[in-house]
């Protein structure tokens, strides 16, 4: 009984002397590769207000009324939220309206930054919100004619917001919102 014992013992510490050779490294999660597909641009008119350049991988679907649009990107399992108002007396309202959605996520935010863009002889007056951290939005804008008219829109994903594995479609969808905004014209 005593030697079955010590050969118990002895295995025991043999297979914890070779087991604690390594040390585990728990492996980060794995995130399927966005496809980024080739892209090419065309004038898109939103429901006769405006019109922009719109990318060839976007599709328009209108919402609620003539006023509301999702520019979906099916590749990237994206949607600009667009939304158009006429400035009443209100632009104001709206202008703080577009910057209280923008500082919501300020608490999950690591950054925001804000960047204006201009051409007065078109009277597009534009300001960009970048947001940088995992939040469910990482950039909206709002561009005005501080006159009679106002366009809002803000990009959310459809998935969990992780901005490792977003940044390539961040980066792209970055790069079709700047060409929208260069692009912008009223309509009226």
């Amino acid at each position: 009984m005593k030697k079955t014992l010590k050969y118990i013992i002895l295995a025991i510490l043999c297979t914890a002397a070779i087991s604690c050779g390594k040390r585990y490294v728990p492996k980060p999660y794995g995130y399927v590769r966005g496809f980024i597909p080739d892209t090419a641009y065309t004038m898109f008119d939103y429901s006769g207000v405006c019109s922009f350049l719109l990318s060839n991988n976007a599709v328009v679907k209108a919402r609620k009324d003539d006023k509301w649009s999702n520019i979906c990107y099916p590749a990237l399992k994206a949607t600009i939220h667009c939304s158009y108002a006429p400035v009443k007396e209100n632009l104001r309202e709206l202008t703080d309206d577009a910057q209280e959605f923008v500082y919501n996520h300020s608490s999950i935010a690591t950054a925001i930054s804000e960047q204006a863009y201009f051409r007065e002889k078109d009277r597009v007056y534009c300001v960009l919100y970048e947001l940088d951290g995992n939040t469910a939005s990482p950039c909206q804008f709002y561009i005005t004619d501080s006159l009679s008219n106002y366009f809002r829109a803000s990009v959310y994903f459809d998935c969990l917001p992780n901005r490792d594995s977003l940044q390539p479609s961040i980066d792209y969808l970055h790069t079709d919102i700047i060409r929208l905004i260069e692009s912008f014209q009223w309509n009226k």
